[in-house]
Formats: structure tokens, sequence, C-alpha cells
């Protein structure tokens, strides 16, 4: 029989591995989390902020497209209740003392509109789009041509993600481990007939390339998207992204 110190343990062991699971899968599969996934905007006079609802993925950005100004992006792993959205963060870009902590906001969706109450501030989100399209998802790079060979890489505490809605691209290059945030950039997207494109309105490294439209081949082969063309410098791309475990 354990003593009251490894019974003390094991509940404590219980108690974490239940919060950590609360963040898994299962959730895509809730009436509000189909409600809510998809690309959600917020304008004001100091520019626009964006959410992104996928899978069981969240990130906010806040910039300027008109004077291609970046501010702000985070994002993590969500969880919906009825009125509440948690969320374990694996990046911010101004603040990382929150990575790999849980906040909890005020969350409501009602008449096509998105409110939450963050801290006190109020919003009311329009929708930009529900989600619908072959590429809508998480994904982490896992493979990346260099010379002539394609280079697996592979998942870790550091990495780059691409999360994108149905219009909305938006990536990130993290270390969740040493909490660092190496960039991130997005905007708007379109695939069609195996063509990706990319318009550029926010850029955290390089706000010159803030209006650039990039056109890449795209194709979704065994599950993985297939990525093939030219960056904004120029250079030949060639990368295979895939579905993080348990988010398919």
């Amino acid at each position: 029989m354990p003593d009251r110190r490894q019974l003390l343990r094991l509940i404590v062991f219980l108690f974490v591995l239940m919060i950590g699971n609360s963040f898994n899968s299962d959730e895509l599969k809730s009436p509000l989390a189909e409600e809510v996934k998809g690309a959600w905007q917020l304008k004001d006079q100091a520019g626009e902020q964006v959410l992104i609802f996928i899978d069981n993925y969240v990130t906010h950005t806040a910039y300027s497209l008109a004077h291609k100004k970046f501010s702000s992006t985070k994002g993590g792993k969500y969880r919906l209740t009825a009125g509440k959205i948690q969320i374990n963060y694996e990046f911010n870009s101004i603040d990382k003392s929150i990575i790999g902590t849980n906040a909890e906001h005020d969350f409501v969706i009602k008449d096509g509109r998105l409110s939450t109450n963050i801290n006190g501030v109020k919003s009311s989100w329009t929708r930009l789009d529900d989600a619908s399209s072959e590429l809508a998802g998480t994904w982490q790079i896992t493979a990346r041509m260099q010379g002539n060979e394609l280079n697996e890489m592979r998942p870790g505490a550091r990495k780059t993600i691409k999360i994108l809605s149905g219009t909305r691209f938006h990536w990130a290059a993290i270390n969740t481990e040493t909490k660092e945030f190496s960039g991130s950039g997005g905007g708007k997207y379109t695939f069609t007939n195996g063509k990706y494109i990319e318009n550029i309105e926010f850029f955290s490294r390089d706000s010159s390339r803030v209006g650039a439209s990039l056109t890449f081949e795209g194709k979704i082969e065994k599950g993985n998207w297939i990525h093939k063309g030219l960056s904004s410098k120029g250079e030949k791309i060639h990368e295979v992204w895939s579905r993080p475990s348990g988010t398919e």
C-alpha cells in the first residue's frame, strides 16, 4: 500500500494529467468548437486584429495594414466551455512570461458575432470565414529541400507553425521551451487548382514585405501539404507541412 506522501503525489500527477488532456483534440468535436472555428476581425483606429480558431489552436494578431505596422501576436491551444475560453499559450511576441500558463476569458457567439471580455476589455468581432478550405488547419513544417535533398525536420520545442482558416494564414517561428519568439507573418490566401497565393498583411521582421503577393504550387499528398515556389526574397522553396499529432 502506498503511504500518504506517495498517494498525494499520485493525486497531483493525475490532476495535472487531467488538465493537459482537457486541451486535446476531443474538444474539436463539440458544437461550440464548430461554431467558432474560422477567422474573426476587429477594426479600430489603431488598425486590425485577427483571431483564427482551427483544430484546437487559436492565434491573435494586432497590426495596421495601412501603416505596415506589426504590433503583437500570441497563440496556443484552447478549450471552450459555456461562456468561457481557456487558452494554454505557446507563444507571445511581447510577454513570454505567459507561455505555458493558462488564461480564461469570457466568450460568447450570438447573431453571427463573437463577443469577448479580456481583462475587462469588451470587444465584438466580425466573422471573416468559417474555415471552409482544404488547407484549413494547424500545420507544422516537417521537411525542407536543401540542395537536392529533402531533409526531415523532427518536431520539437523549436518549430515553425502555420495556422490557416478559410481565407487567412498566419505563421510563427517559436520555441516552447526557451519561450523564444523568432518571427511571424500572415494575411490573406487563396488555394485553387493547385495554386496557393499569399497576400502579406503583416510581417514582424520586415515591414517592406507587407503588400507583396506570392504564388506557390500546392497540393495535399498523404495528409501532408507540399509547398513549392519562391520566397519573398526570391529564394526557392520546397517544403512539407504536416498536421501535429491529435489535430487531424
